[in-house]
C-alpha cells in the first residue's frame, strides 16, 4: 500500500478537487443548511456518516453479489436503495438525539437521498475502480470537504448577516458571490499537488 498516494488522494479530494466548489455537487444543502454554522456542521456530519457507510455497502455489494451474479447493470438502483436506507437510519438517529439539530435541518436532512453527492461518491469507487484502500479515503475525502466548505461558508455568512449589505443583495445573491470567490480561493490550491 502506497501511503503518499492516498495522502495525495485526500488532499486532492478534500482541497483542491472539492466536490462542491470544483464539481459544483450538493448545491442544495450548501445553500439551504449553511445559514447557521451548526446546522451546516450537523448537514456535514450527517452527509459524511451517510456516503462512507453508503460507500462501505455499495462497493461491498457490488463485487461480493453485482459481480458474481453479473447484474452489475443493477448498480445504480441498488445504491439509490442504499442510500435511501441509510438516510432513514441517520434521520432517525439524529430526531432521537438531537431535535434542534432535527428541526434546524428540517427538509435538508431527507434530500440527503437524492443528494448528488452521495451517489456520484458511490458510483466513482466502481467507475474509477479503486482498491478497498483508494475507496475508503475517497469515501472520506470527498465528505470532509463537503463539510470544510459549508462551515466555512455557513460562518461568512453569519458574518454578513451582521454587516450593511444592499438590499438587491441580501440573502441568496451575495451567498453566490461568496462561493464563487471561495471556488477562486480553493482553485489557488491547485499547484499544490
Amino acid at each position: 500500500m502506497d501511503w503518499s498516494h492516498l495522502f495525495v488522494m485526500f488532499v486532492t479530494f478534500v482541497l483542491i478537487n472539492n466536490v462542491i466548489l470544483n464539481q459544483f455537487l450538493g448545491m442544495c444543502p450548501f445553500m439551504g443548511v449553511s445559514k447557521k454554522s451548526s446546522s451546516a456542521l450537523g448537514m456535514g456530519l450527517a452527509v459524511t456518516f451517510v456516503i462512507v457507510a453508503a460507500s462501505l455497502v455499495t462497493y461491498g455489494l457490488y463485487y461480493v453479489v453485482l459481480v458474481p451474479l453479473k447484474l452489475e447493470y443493477m448498480d445504480l438502483i441498488t445504491f439509490i436503495l442504499v442510500i435511501a436506507a441509510l438516510v432513514q437510519l441517520v434521520e432517525m438517529i439524529i430526531k432521537k438525539s438531537s431535535p434542534s439539530l432535527y428541526k434546524a435541518l428540517g427538509v435538508y436532512l431527507p434530500l440527503i437521498t437524492t443528494n448528488c453527492v452521495v451517489l456520484n461518491v458511490t458510483l466513482n469507487n466502481i467507475i474509477n475502480e479503486f482498491t478497498f484502500s483508494e475507496m475508503l479515503v475517497y469515501s472520506t475525502a470527498i465528505p470532509l470537504g463537503f463539510t470544510l466548505v459549508i462551515y466555512i461558508f455557513s460562518t461568512i455568512r453569519e458574518r454578513l448577516e451582521a454587516c450593511e449589505t444592499l438590499p438587491s443583495w441580501k440573502g441568496n445573491p451575495i451567498a453566490l458571490i461568496v462561493a464563487g470567490i471561495m471556488a477562486l480561493a480553493f482553485s489557488g490550491l491547485l499547484g499544490l499537488v
